[in-house]
């Protein structure tokens, strides 16, 4: 159960961090990490190898990051 409350809990507090950054760099290197914390966290848990799932989860991450960046004419350069 502790283990459970634990990835909820991360899940929760990466989530609230997935907007951040506006250009794709910026997204992709968020989203990389958070993908990353995230695929280690998940597979230390599910396979005993955080660092397999630290790697997945990073590409993950960083390319979903940088693919779903808004397009800046909608931000007018902020």
């Amino acid at each position: 159960m502790k283990i459970a409350f634990r990835l909820a809990a991360s899940a929760v507090l990466l989530l609230a961090l997935a907007g951040c950054g506006c250009t794709p760099g910026q997204r992709a290197l968020t989203g990389g990490g958070i993908g990353a914390a995230s695929g280690a966290v998940l597979g230390a848990a599910l396979f005993g190898n955080p660092a397999m799932g630290a790697l997945v989860g990073g590409g993950a991450g960083a390319l979903g990051g940088a693919l779903t960046a808004p397009q800046s004419h909608y931000h007018h350069g902020y």
